[in-house]
């Protein structure tokens, strides 16, 4: 299955449109009605906004460039690091999504600017 269907939100959108930027995903697509609003045209569901993913896979064994998505900060235990603890993925192989006061970068953007925040998730 290369497409995936979610229920929107910005905060999702904002991560997604990184991971797309960086290679990891093909494409993300808002699904919008004629006034701008996003929906989900299906009976079943409502009419709910939802983003369309495309996944992206590697060209010679065709499976996905994506192997994990984890979450590492939690509702119920929050992770911040400092510019000095920013962490590495896979040694620079993966990365690292992180909120901070410039908005949503990754880890190696974070460690460009010098700015530490919440470590939302990593992907390798």
């Amino acid at each position: 299955k290369n497409e995936v269907i979610l229920p929107y939100s910005k905060l999702k959108i904002n991560i997604l449109e990184i991971l797309a930027k960086e290679g990891w995903l093909e494409a993300v697509e808002k699904n919008e009605d004629l006034a701008g609003k996003p929906v989900r045209k299906n009976a079943a569901l409502g009419r709910f906004a939802t983003i369309k993913i495309k996944l992206n896979y590697n060209k010679n064994d065709q499976r996905p460039k994506i192997s994990k998505l984890e979450r590492i900060s939690k509702p119920g235990r929050r992770v911040y690091v400092d510019k000095d603890n920013i962490p590495y993925i896979l040694n620079g192989n993966g990365m690292a999504v992180i909120s901070t006061s410039k908005g949503l970068l990754t880890d190696k953007e974070a460690r460009r600017q010098k700015i530490g925040g919440e470590v939302l998730c990593a992907i390798y």
